[in-house]
């Protein structure tokens, strides 16, 4: 049985992770999980991902663990859901003695026949916290999936891409635009008082950032704005979890 659960958990991991069709949008958060350094895994996977507890496990409020108040206790060999993890502690949703319980654990309470199971997990969130703030802040990455860069750029202004069995590559191209007024001076014939005056508007190209992409995943960024280059930036690819 652990075995088992433990390839279930590895798969739906590996499919959110590589298939943008099966991300969930970004902008589903509500008010109660917009923690940064939380990773929740509901925004990026609609696949369930359980496992089963090895130990008997109490489970507490708040991801401080047990200095915070506790919940209750899940017994070993429950199976639980994984919701959302930090560095340090993962919250789950399992049943417990007198129903559903949601809260934080150690992640040293699941199961998993893969050594390197946890210390991936870790990877996953060191990775997605980086990726979350660069969407915060409307920026992509070599690295990136597809579906990771238009959460964070929007719709393409221009796109080129071809569709195989192995994901979409091509290149999509986010150009961003300001208005600038244009003004003339001119006299009034009755008072000579000299006053401006709006004349037209352009729409000038204010930044252009076009984004390379193989198999879903950035390969290269070209960027232009006014102030000079940006800097681009690297994360690691999305991490793939196989047992």
């Amino acid at each position: 049985m652990k075995i088992l659960t433990s390839i279930l958990v590895l798969s739906c991991l590996t499919l959110s992770l590589i298939d943008p069709l099966h991300a969930a949008p970004a902008n589903t958060k509500s008010g109660l999980d917009n923690d940064p350094e939380v990773f929740y895994l509901e925004h990026y996977t609609s696949i369930p991902i359980k496992f089963l507890l090895i130990s008997d496990t109490s489970i507490y409020a708040s991801k401080t663990g047990n200095k915070s108040r506790k919940l209750g206790t899940l017994s070993s060999g429950s199976s639980v859901q994984l919701l959302a993890m930090n560095e340090t502690a993962y919250r789950i949703s399992g049943k417990g003695k007198y129903g559903m319980l949601k809260g934080w654990v150690s992640p040293k309470s699941l199961a998993s026949q893969d050594p390197e199971f946890v210390e991936n997990l870790k990877k996953l969130y060191i990775r997605q916290i980086k990726v979350n703030t660069l969407i915060k802040n409307h920026q992509v990455a070599i690295g990136m999936s597809l579906q990771e860069v238009l959460q964070s750029l929007g719709i393409p202004t221009k796109k080129k891409e071809t569709l195989t069995k192995d994901g979409r590559s091509g290149t999509y191209e986010f150009t961003q635009f300001d208005e600038q007024k244009h003004y003339r001076y001119v006299t009034d014939p009755r008072t000579g008082n000299l006053y401006k005056q709006l004349s037209h508007i352009t729409t000038e190209e204010k930044s252009n950032t076009i984004v390379e992409f193989e198999n879903n995943l950035v390969t290269a960024i070209t960027e232009k704005e006014d102030n000079g280059p940006g800097k681009i930036n690297i994360v690691v690819p999305p991490i793939i979890l196989s047992y």
